[in-house]
C-alpha cells in the first residue's frame, strides 16, 4: 500500500517522495488512520519499526488543516499545539529531523529543548513561537518553571518510549508534566514493552485507546540474525579486534553497561586502528552530537555506546550491534539490537558472554523465547589456553600488526588490571 491511500495531503507526500519513502510501514499504516480520526494510541512497537512517522505524519497533517491558508497574516504569537515528551536528547534530536523532513512544505514550525547545553537558542526559538515541541523532561519542566513554555494550546500530546521513561526514573516527571495539559487533548502512547506500571500510566492518560502492536511485546527482530560468543572477560578486547579484521563489519554499534569501559574501549579500538569514537552520558552534548553525525555519515566505522546515551540512535544501514557486555536487564537486550535490521533492513547482533553473565544470557533467551546461537570456532574461547599451549601462535590486529601469543598474554595481564582497578 502507498502512503496516498492513506489519505495524505499533497504537501507530506511530496516530503516523503523526497526522502525516498513510498510505502508505509506495519506501524504507520495501522496507526496513520487512527491519529487522523483523532482518537488516543495505545502502540506497543520495537525500535525500528518506522514508530516517528507513524505519529508524525499525522500530526503533521493535523495542525496543517487547522492553519491559517496565509500564515503570515496569523494575528499573535504561534501556540505550541503538539508535545512529544521523549526519554534522551539523542531521540528528541532525531524526532525534530523527522518533523523538520516531513514537514518541510506544510508552513509549521517546530523546535527541540533538551538539557546538558545552554537554553538560549532554545529560548529564542519558542519567543519565536512554535506549533511543535520536541522536548525531554527535565528541560521541559525547567522552562516551564521559567514561564518560558506553556501547554495550555495543547492538541496533540505524544508520550514516546515510555517503558525507558521508567528505566530512567522519569515517570514522576511524566506526571508532573501530563498534569499541566488540558484534559481535552488526543493522547498517543509509544512504549517498547509494557511493564505493569507502564500500562497502569497508559490507562491513567488515555482515553478509549485503539491498541497497535506490531510485534508482540520483548520479541527481536527477525531480519537479525543473532549469536554469541563464550570468552573470557580479560579475552573480549582481544576478541572485539580479532573480529573488527572483517571487513564485512561496516558499521559497529557497541554496547557496555559502564561510562568507564565504553571510554576504555574506545580508546583501545583508535589504538589498534580502528576509527572509533564513544558516547555516554559524561560526554558533552556537543561533543555526542559530533559522535552521532560522524558515525551516521560513516566517518567513523565504530561507535561504542551505554544503553541511555544509545537509546536514541537511527542509524540508516547500521550492519553490527556488538554487545560487549550482556546487558543485566533482558529487556534491553532488545532494544540494543533492535538499533540494526530496521525498517525491514536485515542486521547482525553479536554478543560476548563470560562466566559472569551467563544468568543474563539465560534470562534474554527465556524472554525472547528462542536460544541464542553459540559460536565456538573462534580464538579465545571461554576455557583458559594450558601452560606452553599455542605459545607460536601469532595474531594480527586490525592494522596488521603482527604480535606473539605471549604479547598478547601480557596484554590481557594488563588490561584484566586495568579493569581490576577502576
Amino acid at each position: 500500500m502507498p502512503f496516498k491511500n492513506l489519505n495524505i495531503i499533497e504537501p507530506i507526500l511530496r516530503a516523503l517522495k523526497t526522502e525516498g519513502y513510498t510505502k508505509p510501514t506495519p506501524i504507520q499504516e495501522q496507526a496513520i488512520p487512527i491519529v487522523l480520526e483523532g482518537k488516543d494510541l495505545l502502540g506497543c512497537a520495537q525500535t525500528g519499526t518506522g514508530k516517528t512517522a507513524a505519529f508524525a505524519i499525522p500530526i503533521l497533517q493535523i495542525l496543517r488543516g487547522e492553519q491559517h491558508p496565509e500564515p503570515h497574516l496569523i494575528k499573535g504569537p504561534r501556540v505550541i499545539k503538539s508535545l512529544i515528551l521523549t526519554p534522551t536528547r539523542e531521540l528528541a534530536v532525531q524526532i525534530g529531523e523527522s518533523f523538520t523532513a516531513y514537514g518541510r512544505h506544510t508552513g509549521l514550525r517546530h523546535t527541540v529543548v533538551f538539557g546538558g547545553v545552554s537554553q538560549h537558542a532554545q529560548t529564542n526559538a519558542l519567543r519565536s513561537g512554535i506549533d511543535i515541541l520536541i522536548a525531554t523532561p527535565g528541560r521541559l519542566l525547567d522552562l516551564m518553571h521559567q514561564r518560558f513554555i506553556h501547554l495550555q494550546h495543547v492538541k496533540i500530546f505524544v508520550l514516546d518510549e515510555a517503558d525507558r521513561m521508567l528505566d530512567m526514573g522519569f515517570i514522576v516527571d511524566v506526571k508532573k508534566i501530563v498534569a499541566k495539559l488540558p484534559t481535552q487533548r488526543q493522547t498517543l502512547f509509544f512504549s517498547a514493552t509494557m511493564p505493569t506500571e507502564i500500562q497502569r500510566l497508559a490507562n491513567t492518560i488515555l482515553t478509549h485507546p485503539e491498541k497497535v502492536a506490531v510485534t508482540p511485546p520483548a520479541t527481536t527482530v527477525e531480519a537479525i540474525e543473532q549469536s554469541v560468543y563464550f570468552v573470557a572477560k580479560s579475552d573480549k578486547r582481544l576478541l572485539l579486534i580479532h573480529l573488527l579484521k572483517d571487513k564485512s563489519i561496516e558499521s559497529a554499534l557497541i554496547f557496555t553497561r559502564t561510562k568507564h569501559l565504553a571510554d576504555r574501549i574506545t580508546r583501545d579500538l583508535v589504538q589498534a586502528g580502528v576509527n572509533a569514537d564513544a558516547i555516554h552520558g559524561n560526554k558533552s552534548q556537543n561533543a555526542r552530537q559530533r559522535a552521532l553525525n560522524s558515525f551516521k555519515l560513516k566517518k567513523l566505522r565504530v561507535l561504542v555506546a551505554t544503553d541511555i546515551a544509545a537509546r536514541g540512535i537511527d542509524v540508516d544501514n547500521l550492519s553490527h550491534v556488538i554487545n560487549y557486555e550482556l546487558p543485566n536487564i533482558a529487556e534491553t537486550y532488545v532494544h540494543r539490537i533492535g538499533r540494526t535490521g530496521r525498517a525491514g533492513l536485515s542486521g547482525v547482533a553479536i554478543s560476548f558472554c563470560d562466566a559472569e553473565e551467563k544468568p543474563y544470557l539465560r534470562a534474554i533467551n527465556r524472554l525472547i523465547s528462542k536460544t541464542i546461537p553459540v559460536v565456538e570456532d573462534h580464538p579465545f574461547p571461554l576455557s583458559h589456553i594450558g601452560p606452553g599451549k599455542h605459545q607460536d601462535e601469532v595474531v594480527k590486529g586490525v592494522t596488521g600488526t603482527v604480535r606473539s601469543f605471549g604479547s598478547l598474554k601480557a596484554s590481557r595481564r594488563k588490561w584484566s588490571g586495568a579493569r581490576r582497578g577502576r
